[in-house]
Protein backbone atom coordinates (compact mmCIF):
# COMPACT_ATOMS: atom_id res chain seq x y z
CA UNK A 1 0.00 0.00 0.00
CA UNK A 2 1.40 3.32 -1.44
CA UNK A 3 2.47 5.76 2.26
CA UNK A 4 -0.39 9.06 1.78
CA UNK A 5 2.18 10.76 3.33
CA UNK A 6 4.40 10.81 0.01
CA UNK A 7 1.79 11.24 -2.65
CA UNK A 8 1.64 14.63 -4.71
CA UNK A 9 -2.47 14.66 -4.07
CA UNK A 10 -2.48 13.96 -0.31
CA UNK A 11 -1.68 17.15 0.36
CA UNK A 12 -4.39 18.66 -2.06
CA UNK A 13 -6.86 16.63 -0.87
CA UNK A 14 -5.99 17.67 2.81
CA UNK A 15 -5.84 21.68 1.80
CA UNK A 16 -9.43 21.09 0.26
CA UNK A 17 -10.68 19.92 3.24
CA UNK A 18 -9.26 22.43 5.42
CA UNK A 19 -10.25 25.05 3.54
CA UNK A 20 -14.24 24.11 4.11
CA UNK A 21 -13.53 24.12 8.06
CA UNK A 22 -11.70 27.57 7.64
CA UNK A 23 -14.40 29.36 4.95
CA UNK A 24 -17.26 27.64 7.65
CA UNK A 25 -14.87 29.61 10.33
CA UNK A 26 -14.20 32.88 8.53
CA UNK A 27 -17.43 32.90 7.10
CA UNK A 28 -20.21 30.93 8.54
CA UNK A 29 -21.59 33.50 10.97
CA UNK A 30 -22.51 36.06 8.10
CA UNK A 31 -25.77 34.22 8.43
CA UNK A 32 -26.41 34.72 12.37
CA UNK A 33 -25.52 38.31 12.75
CA UNK A 34 -28.59 38.00 15.77
CA UNK A 35 -25.93 36.05 17.71
CA UNK A 36 -23.56 37.99 19.92
CA UNK A 37 -19.99 38.50 18.26
CA UNK A 38 -17.78 37.06 21.20
CA UNK A 39 -19.48 33.80 20.48
CA UNK A 40 -19.13 33.49 16.59
CA UNK A 41 -15.81 34.40 17.71
CA UNK A 42 -15.51 31.19 19.48
CA UNK A 43 -17.26 29.32 17.44
CA UNK A 44 -15.12 30.47 14.68
CA UNK A 45 -12.36 29.59 16.83
CA UNK A 46 -13.37 25.94 17.22
CA UNK A 47 -13.94 25.15 13.54
CA UNK A 48 -10.84 26.64 12.82
CA UNK A 49 -8.76 24.17 15.57
CA UNK A 50 -9.94 21.20 12.45
CA UNK A 51 -8.39 23.60 9.61
CA UNK A 52 -5.45 23.42 11.25
CA UNK A 53 -5.40 19.60 12.14
CA UNK A 54 -5.64 19.62 8.26
CA UNK A 55 -3.57 22.20 6.89
CA UNK A 56 -0.33 21.77 8.75
CA UNK A 57 0.43 17.85 7.87
CA UNK A 58 -0.70 18.94 4.49
CA UNK A 59 2.26 21.39 4.25
CA UNK A 60 4.02 19.28 5.90
CA UNK A 61 3.69 16.35 3.61
CA UNK A 62 3.69 18.35 0.92
CA UNK A 63 6.58 20.42 1.03
CA UNK A 64 8.27 17.03 -0.34
CA UNK A 65 6.18 17.14 -3.43
CA UNK A 66 5.84 20.69 -3.76
CA UNK A 67 7.71 24.26 -2.83
CA UNK A 68 6.75 26.37 -0.11
CA UNK A 69 6.09 28.78 -2.53
CA UNK A 70 3.61 26.19 -5.02
CA UNK A 71 1.95 25.33 -1.83
CA UNK A 72 1.46 28.32 -0.89
CA UNK A 73 -0.30 29.62 -4.47
CA UNK A 74 -2.08 26.12 -4.74
CA UNK A 75 -3.34 27.30 -1.21
CA UNK A 76 -5.04 30.31 -2.27
CA UNK A 77 -6.29 28.91 -5.44
CA UNK A 78 -7.88 26.45 -3.52
CA UNK A 79 -9.34 28.96 -1.10
CA UNK A 80 -10.80 31.06 -3.90
CA UNK A 81 -12.25 27.93 -5.30
CA UNK A 82 -14.23 27.10 -1.82
CA UNK A 83 -15.05 30.39 -1.21
CA UNK A 84 -16.77 30.69 -4.86
CA UNK A 85 -18.66 27.07 -4.01
CA UNK A 86 -19.44 28.17 -0.12
CA UNK A 87 -20.41 32.01 -1.33
CA UNK A 88 -22.71 30.93 -4.08
CA UNK A 89 -24.57 28.17 -1.75
CA UNK A 90 -24.41 28.87 1.52
CA UNK A 91 -24.71 32.64 1.60
CA UNK A 92 -26.61 33.02 -1.51
CA UNK A 93 -24.70 35.68 -3.30
CA UNK A 94 -23.97 35.51 -7.00
CA UNK A 95 -20.64 35.64 -8.42
CA UNK A 96 -20.17 38.30 -11.14
CA UNK A 97 -17.84 38.65 -14.51
CA UNK A 98 -15.27 40.19 -12.59
CA UNK A 99 -14.95 37.16 -9.74
CA UNK A 100 -14.46 34.59 -12.53
CA UNK A 101 -12.21 37.10 -14.58
CA UNK A 102 -9.97 37.77 -11.12
CA UNK A 103 -10.35 33.56 -10.65
CA UNK A 104 -8.65 33.35 -14.00
CA UNK A 105 -5.97 35.65 -13.34
CA UNK A 106 -5.18 33.54 -10.34
CA UNK A 107 -5.24 30.20 -12.54
CA UNK A 108 -2.84 31.66 -14.34
CA UNK A 109 -0.55 32.35 -11.73
CA UNK A 110 -0.79 28.87 -10.59
CA UNK A 111 0.15 28.21 -14.06
CA UNK A 112 3.27 30.26 -13.91
CA UNK A 113 4.25 28.53 -10.46
CA UNK A 114 4.35 25.58 -11.81
CA UNK A 115 6.01 25.55 -15.05
CA UNK A 116 9.68 23.60 -15.66
CA UNK A 117 12.53 24.90 -13.54
CA UNK A 118 15.27 26.11 -16.12
CA UNK A 119 18.62 23.76 -15.78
Amino acid sequence: MPDLTQSRFTPIVLLIASNVFMTFAWYGHLKYKHLPLWLVVLASWGIAFFEYCLMVPANRWGHGAYSAAELKILQEAITLTVFGGFAVTYLGEELRWNHLAAFACLLAAVAFAFLPKAD
